[in-house]
């Protein structure tokens, strides 16, 4: 067996990059950046009013409550472009231009209209400054806003929009190729007999990789046969980046993925990680090029070998400059056990006490098979190897699971 961080390393140095490609900005959404973004122009691009109210000179109105004249008024795209004088205010409203000469906003709440609109009395003085956004404060031209291999989330795709970014350059989709073994399994359309149970690998590694940002494609369902699954895996691997299998991985007889590979001529780089659950995984390199994961097939063992491995080459095949997801230290809601030669990732959801303290409360779980409990999980809580177990209130790593 190898360590967790070693099989990570190891994903990372064989999974190569794919090529960018150029995609319309509103595909964008999920995608990873390849390249950097840059500021065409100032943001915002000229000081800008933060409420509805009177833009004025601080120092007229520093002996509040004081009445101005009304010389015009500027809104959101048609600002008033002249210069305010001594004793007279403008009417702006929030996003519009702040007039030259002005340098302040009183917000309308305090304020008084008199003689038609004509004249505001400001109740309250206001400093320079007021309720103004300067002009380039948020961005200069030329300077980086989102560098290549961010994520591109709905946030980050406003950001292209303001600077003009039509189209952009993204990772290449990885092709997926999705493929379950075992003869237990029917699909997911019909009704188990006696012995069998309804396929949910496919389903859930599918939907994984989708969320890493791969195009994905289902494989019909693989009985215990060698020659059958020797076939799919090839005709897959000839047209994917990555095959992903689950099940027959272990020791057992009818166990045929790593005996698949290897009479393909897949190059194993590993096929035993000191990790609980999920020990029996495999990862390899076909003389196609695609690389291929052996997940184990019990479900919870595949989500975690999954987000472990297989969205970490998915992330890295995308260019993006986060491969793993998010880690942190929280606070144990109960205590849990370890295991004496693995590094374990157990199932927890993130709750907070009264005083809003973040805790990680361990799902109480059956095993690598409850699939139903692991539905809950939001985090996985990494107990290092050799840990017998851990009490309520002590400080644990966890990683966060994609939403």
């Amino acid at each position: 067996m190898i360590p967790v961080a070693e099989a990570i390393q190891i994903v990372l140095a064989k999974t190569p990059r794919l090529d960018a490609e150029s995609i319309p900005l509103e595909e964008a959404l999920g995608r990873v950046l390849a390249q950097d973004v840059i500021a065409d122009c100032d943001l915002p691009p000229f000081d800008r009013s933060q409420m509805d109210g009177y833009a004025v000179r601080a120092v007229d109105v520093g002996t509040a409550p004081v009445r101005l004249r009304v010389v015009g008024e500027s809104i959101a795209g048609r600002g008033w472009h002249h210069d305010l004088k001594a004793g007279e205010a403008v009417r702006i409203m929030t996003g519009a231009p702040v007039p030259t000469g002005a340098d302040g906003v009183q917000q309308v709440e305090l304020t008084r209209e008199f003689e038609n609109a004509s004249v505001v009395e400001i109740l309250e003085p206001i400093n320079a400054g007021r309720s103004i956004v300067k002009l380039g404060s948020e961005i200069r031209k030329g300077e980086v806003v989102l560098r290549a291999g961010e994520p591109m989330n709905a946030a980050a795709v406003a950001v292209l929009a303001s600077f003009g970014y039509a189209n952009v350059r993204v990772g290449k989709q990885p092709h997926v190729a999705v493929l379950a073994t075992g003869s237990e399994l029917v699909s997911v359309n019909q009704k188990p007999g006696p012995d069998q149970i309804r396929d949910s690998n496919n389903y859930s590694i599918g939907a994984y990789a989708r969320l890493a940002g791969a195009q994905v494609e289902l494989l019909p369902l693989v009985g215990d046969e060698l020659g059958l699954l020797k076939g799919q895996i090839a005709a897959a691997a000839a047209r994917s980046d990555l095959v992903i299998t689950s099940g027959g991985v272990s020791m057992g007889v009818y166990d045929f993925t790593k005996a698949a590979l290897k009479e393909l001529g897949a190059e194993i780089f590993f096929e035993r990680v000191a990790l609980r659950p999920g020990k029996p995984t495999v990862f390899a390199r076909l003389p196609s090029g695609a690389l291929v994961f052996g997940l184990p097939g019990n479900p919870v063992s595949v989500s975690v070998t999954f987000h472990l491995f297989a969205r970490t080459a998915l992330r890295q095949m995308q260019g993006a400059a986060e491969t793993m997801g998010p880690q942190q230290w929280t606070i144990l809601a109960k205590g849990l056990k370890g295991s004496p030669d693995r590094e374990s990732y157990l199932p927890a959801r993130l709750t907070s006490n009264e005083s809003g303290l973040l805790l990680a409360e361990p799902l109480k779980w059956g095993g690598s098979s409850d699939f139903v409990a692991f539905a809950r999980a939001t985090v996985l809580i990494i107990v290092p190897a050799g840990t017998k177990s851990m009490a309520e209130g002590e400080r644990v790593k966890i990683v966060r699971l994609p939403d």
